[in-house]
């Protein structure tokens, strides 16, 4: 058992946050609704609309009775609205495959569509307490500091990262999916990347990064979210046009949503392209 374990898992005890997904009469879809939406979107955003989903749509049968397009409206502006298409397709998926139950499997969970190795993994572990390495930006931002001594990991997964997130995970089952969440909290409240509080961290006298001295990153640049004027901000407007439509919409209103034509043209085809908006006819556009 490593040193980490114990000091960790009793500051999780003590400071875990109260979140409806993790709550002992959360269900298995709950779970899955907030890994897709918790995904490069904060947890205060993330709560009303998950609440929302859940009120509406409580299981994956009653989302797959509905549109993609209902999916899409209802993601509201969490950003990334294809996880909601994502979402929609996987619940679709369990009714076919699954007897709308969430699978407990790592394989089955990841075989849906839009669930890849993070995904899989966390609700294998939080919604079924199944022992696997999860490995989201918090939790690799912590073995970084505590194990590695660098302020921040790698751009992407290494394969060190994973043997040395294997090696932690505790043997027994349960015990282990707290374990996996435990770290990810103290990623989001302690150990944060802006401005992470050694004083209030439980393994501060364990940590390698705190006993160098806490040198600064010198890997390579760290990607920057740029918001203001991108495509990612015009397909946001033109998609926040339809969603707060009853119905279809002519060219015209979309126009009025974004003044550069270049782009706001190539951004309404890539909505199109990727399924989040239809053309139902030679002017007017729609939610699928």
């Amino acid at each position: 058992m490593s040193d980490l374990h114990e000091p960790i898992l009793r500051w999780y005890d003590e400071h875990a946050r109260d979140l409806p997904w993790r709550r002992p009469d959360a269900s298995a879809w709950s779970v899955m609704v907030s890994e897709f939406m918790l995904q490069q979107t904060p947890v205060a955003r993330v709560l009303p609309v998950h609440e929302q989903w859940l009120e509406r749509w409580p299981t994956p049968a009653a989302l797959a009775a509905e549109s993609s397009g209902e999916a899409v409206r209802a993601w509201g502006r969490l950003g990334y609205p294809r996880r909601a298409l994502r979402l929609h397709a996987a619940a679709t998926a369990i009714v076919e495959e699954h007897g709308g139950q969430v699978p407990a499997s790592y394989d089955d969970l990841l075989a849906l569509p839009g669930v890849g190795d993070y995904t899989a993994a966390a609700i294998a572990s939080f919604a079924h307490g199944r022992r696997h390495v999860v490995l989201d930006t918090n939790v690799r931002r912590v073995f970084a500091r505590a194990i590695a001594g660098v302020e921040f990991p790698a751009p992407s997964v290494t394969k060190a990262e994973r043997e040395v997130a294997r090696g932690l995970l505790p043997e027994d089952e349960a015990t282990a999916a707290t374990w996996s969440v435990a770290v990810m909290e103290l990623g989001a409240l302690v150990c944060t990347a802006a401005g992470p509080r050694c004083d209030a961290c439980p393994i501060a006298d364990q940590c390698a990064w705190r006993a160098a001295g806490r040198p600064a990153y010198d890997g390579p640049p760290r990607k920057v979210q740029a918001w203001a004027g991108t495509d990612r901000q015009c397909r946001g407007r033109l998609l926040g046009v339809l969603r707060d439509s009853d119905g279809p919409v002519h060219r015209s209103r979309l126009d009025a949503a974004w003044s550069d034509e270049a782009q706001r043209v190539r951004c309404l085809a890539s909505l199109v392209d990727d399924g989040l908006v239809a053309r139902v006819g030679p002017e007017t556009y729609a939610l699928p």
